[in-house]
């Protein structure tokens, strides 16, 4: 069936063939993918990449239908091994009641566990834990051939580092096995700080982030002057059962993740994101936000996933939809991240929600975007005014400062800021090349960025 299809942020729509197939049956995919036509395939999840990497327009793309069912845990090992196409957010639901969590979690469940090891997925404790691909400890991958290839960090380590963050570039990813984070209880633990400026904000999270295992700061970037970079930072842990009051430690696991409400399909062209709302909204959450509260009890949901409430909350951006702009700056160019900011202040561009994070150590994969440094994720409306111009000048500030953009939101950068951003591209493309020497697999993003040749 010929689809019109969109990342999360509904730019750049392209018609491709979508095929549904259970990753259980290997024959049957080893099928498709014999028969991919000449502007191949890809594999896609739940399409919450937001700008092209699981498009293929004028080819395939293959989205896997599995069974949270055929999750196999292993509560000795503290490892779960999950068919690829199955969503965070049914294996939270089915990991947690049983004292588990999931090793790295982003902003949203609605990822597929192909998804998250395709993307390298981040979340709130990478100044510790580092990413998602950290934590697999082998997978199963289809390769263009037909074949399935068994990799881990220890098995054909190459061809396994290239398809974490690869993009699904290398191949179908069919099943996972993920190291698995146990805990007591349902809840986090949550400290809360307000700091006034910019400057506040990087000594805060630099002493003190390394006492938490997840950190976050909500970034205010329309606030000028002395207010500049002004942010509520919240940090976090586990909650044991002795941190729970008495009602809910009776039923310490107990995990609700419903959705509240949904933004309906009918919004104003324009949507609602613009300098007007966003201003308003911005005053009061940081207003709300206590000067310093310790140890308040949340829901996992709550503090991991908010927007997750609220379905198809990309609506509010209207028909245009909206571009994530996300970037990494290494520690020691603090100077390039207060440009950043000033300039997206001075602009008054609305930017929904933007949070900065630190990062730890990277891993061995070549495209895996988080590396040491300093992490700002940003929601923009796609007809924002003079929008190009405007991130294409962030673009340099980042890449002047040997910093790099993340494939899975990107929907906007050039194959030369790529190749900036990751000096290791040529050491993946031979290593893709190697198992797909007629590039079979590929995506919109992969010609758009050049990413298998220039």
């Amino acid at each position: 069936m010929v689809t019109l299809l969109t990342g999360w942020g509904r730019t750049n729509p392209s018609a491709t063939e979508v095929l549904e197939h259970g990753g259980e049956d290997v024959d049957g995919l080893a099928r498709i993918v014999k028969a991919l036509p000449a502007r191949g395939g890809v594999a896609r999840g739940l399409g919450r990449s937001y700008g092209d990497p699981a498009q293929n327009g004028g080819g395939v793309v293959v989205r896997l239908v599995d069974s949270v069912h055929d999750v196999a845990i292993d509560a000795a090992a503290g490892t779960a091994t999950v068919p690829a196409g199955v969503s965070l957010d049914d294996l939270l639901a089915l990991l947690v009641p049983r004292g588990f969590f999931v090793p790295v979690s982003p902003g949203t469940r609605f990822v597929t566990v192909g998804g998250a090891i395709a993307s390298d997925i981040h979340g709130k404790n990478h100044h510790l834990e580092g990413s998602f691909g950290n934590h697999v400890r082998r997978l199963s991958l289809l390769l263009a051939d037909g074949t399935v290839a068994e990799l881990g960090p220890g098995e054909r380590p190459d061809l396994f580092w290239a398809t974490v963050g690869g993009m699904g570039l290398t191949g179908i990813i069919l099943d996972a096995t993920i190291r698995l984070l146990p805990i007591e209880t349902s809840r986090c633990s949550v400290d809360t700080e307000r700091a006034d400026d910019l400057d506040t904000l990087l000594t805060m999270m630099d002493e003190g982030d390394r006492f938490y295992r997840y950190s976050v700061a909500w970034i205010d970037l329309m606030a000028t002057g002395s207010r500049l970079g002004r942010a509520v930072l919240t940090r976090g842990e586990h909650a044991t059962v002795d941190q729970l009051r008495p009602k809910q430690a009776v039923d310490p696991l107990v995990y609700d993740a419903r959705q509240r409400i949904a933004v309906p399909p009918l919004v104003p062209p324009a949507g609602f994101v613009n300098h007007t709302t966003i201003k308003a909204f911005n005053e009061l959450w940081f207003r709300k936000a206590p000067r310093r509260r310790v140890a308040q009890i949340v829901s996992i949901p709550a503090y991991f996933h908010p927007l997750d409430f609220v379905g198809s909350w990309n609506r509010m951006y209207g028909r245009a939809g909206f571009v994530q702009y996300q970037f990494v700056v290494p520690f020691g160019q603090e100077r390039a991240l207060r440009a950043v900011v000033e300039r997206l202040s001075a602009t008054g561009t609305p930017n929904f929600i933007p949070v900065l994070k630190r990062f730890g150590a990277a891993n061995p994969a070549p495209l895996s975007f988080p590396r040491p440094g300093w992490a700002l994720a940003l929601d923009i409306p796609a007809g924002a005014r003079d929008l190009d111009a405007l991130l294409h000048g962030l673009d340099e500030v980042v890449l002047d400062a040997g910093g790099r953009h993340y494939l899975a939101k990107d929907a906007h950068t050039t194959p030369g800021a790529i190749r900036r951003g990751y000096p290791r591209l040529d050491e993946w493309r031979a290593v893709r090349a190697s198992v797909d020497p007629a590039g079979r697999w590929t995506s919109d993003q992969s010609r758009r960025l050049r990413l298998l040749a220039d």
